[in-house]
């Protein structure tokens, strides 16, 4: 595929490294130095120049262009990218933003501004909060195949009961598959004999009840998490605190700002707002910040949502979700004590991503930064899987494959070896990035 990418900021940067092996990218970018790092970075073409100037999408070879993704910093220039690459040719267009108001009026005008798909950070970001906050010990969470079938990757605690054990030993659930390990620097492709070990971080694919018990078993936290405050009134913040209430909580947001806290207020009425200094560990103290189950930190800098969290931990909170924006923080973040950190530019590119799979991919979410994918496809009667049973076909994919959950017709199947998957099935299949390309021809 020629993919053209407006704006290398940390979405487009994101985008552009996991496209570079297997597809025809072209990255535009204002800034002189972006360009020419990303020039020795990565294997991409890059133009210096503006990506709402038709010449320069004409320069980037706008007419061979299957795909055309504007992920600059600004919502505008992001939809006006779109609008000009349309108006040209008829180039699938992709367009990030961070407004929720813009997306909304992108929905109900049918394809307003010359965008095909428009993907809105903040709010993605905010459901990846309340996915993640609502399963103890989780890093990541998420659903496909209509919310039928749940992934999700878990802490193993000291004292949970499965370590030591076999996956073999440890499968005791109904509908639950172990897809793979993450351990120190390495990641294990899970088979029966694989042991399971104190500080593993596990990745599991099966039916939300199954995951929810999967979680009862391995946490060593509550999972009922009935008492939420957001600490910032960011973008972010706001929207996180819209979907608790969507779901019928009645979260605390903590904003310092006078004229934000109350346009909060008025917007959302089932949130207590309270106006204060968040990193006021007084003020936490007072407001019985220590008896919440989850802090969100979601301030606007990497360094206030460190210290809030870290002081939420410290008066006792059962669980903290920090927002980063330099993805570099992230493990230093879980090394100092914070349960989550969430990247909404990941977040963003996890999603944009798929349009440069295959025609059948219908969903896909990457773990540990990218070095590995578990993807929700539609089987076509050309794959290697169709009419096929578990255990002949996946001796013709490449190591580091793992199919998870297979959905036929709304129901949930949970994968054996003699399973025989069908074609229409939507697959779940846990994937090695090194070997995706080739998984995505087979199937």
């Amino acid at each position: 595929m020629y993919v053209i990418i407006v704006g290398a900021g940390e979405v487009g940067r994101s985008i552009a490294a996991n496209l570079e092996d297997g597809h025809d990218v072209v990255v535009i970018d204002r800034d002189a130095d972006v360009v020419e790092e990303l020039t020795y970075s990565l294997d991409v073409l890059t133009i210096r120049g503006d990506g709402t100037d038709l010449e320069i999408l004409r320069e980037a070879d706008l007419e061979r262009a299957e795909l055309v993704i504007a992920c600059t910093d600004n919502d505008e220039t992001n939809a006006v990218v779109c609008g000009a690459a349309k108006a040209a040719t008829d180039v699938f267009t992709v367009a990030r933003v961070r407004r929720r108001t813009l997306l909304e009026t992108w929905q109900g005008s049918q394809g307003a501004f010359g965008v095909d798909f428009m993907v809105c950070t903040d709010l993605l970001t905010a459901r990846a909060i309340f996915r993640i906050s609502g399963l103890p010990s989780a890093h990541d969470v998420d659903t496909f195949a209509g919310g039928l079938v749940r992934m999700a990757e878990f802490d193993i605690p000291t004292d949970s009961p499965i370590v030591d054990l076999t996956v073999s030993e440890a499968d005791c659930y109904d509908s639950l598959t172990f897809a793979a390990i993450f351990r120190d620097d390495e990641m294990i492709v899970t088979r029966g004999d694989t042991h399971i070990r104190a500080g593993d971080r596990v990745v599991v694919i099966g039916s939300p009840d199954s995951i929810n018990e999967f979680a009862d078993e391995v946490a060593t936290k509550p999972d009922d998490a009935e008492e939420v405050v957001i600490v910032g009134g960011s973008e972010v913040g706001y929207q996180a605190a819209r979907e608790f209430e969507d779901h019928g909580f009645r979260p605390r947001l903590i904003e310092r700002d006078h004229e934000r806290a109350r346009e909060i207020a008025e917007s959302l009425p089932n949130t207590m707002v309270m106006e204060s200094d968040a990193t006021n560990s007084e003020f936490l103290a007072r407001e019985h910040v220590g008896e919440a189950d989850v802090v969100v930190a979601a301030l606007d800098s990497d360094e206030k949502n460190l210290l809030v969290s870290l002081l939420a931990d410290r008066l006792g909170v059962d669980r903290t979700v920090a927002i980063i924006e330099n993805p570099e923080y992230a493990d230093l973040f879980e090394t100092v004590g914070i349960d989550v950190a969430i990247n909404p530019r990941e977040e963003t590119a996890e999603e944009i991503i798929r349009f440069t799979r295959t025609d059948n991919t219908e969903k896909i979410a990457m773990l540990e930064h990218d070095r590995a994918e578990v993807i929700e496809i539609e089987i076509g009667p050309e794959s290697v899987l169709a009419g096929r049973e578990i255990v002949d076909a996946t001796d013709d994919l490449p190591p580091g494959v793992v199919i998870g959950a297979i959905s036929r017709s709304g129901d949930h199947i949970t994968p054996r070896g003699s399973t025989v998957i069908e074609p229409g099935d939507h697959v779940i299949v846990f994937v090695d990035a090194t070997v995706l390309d080739d998984v995505l021809e087979l199937i």
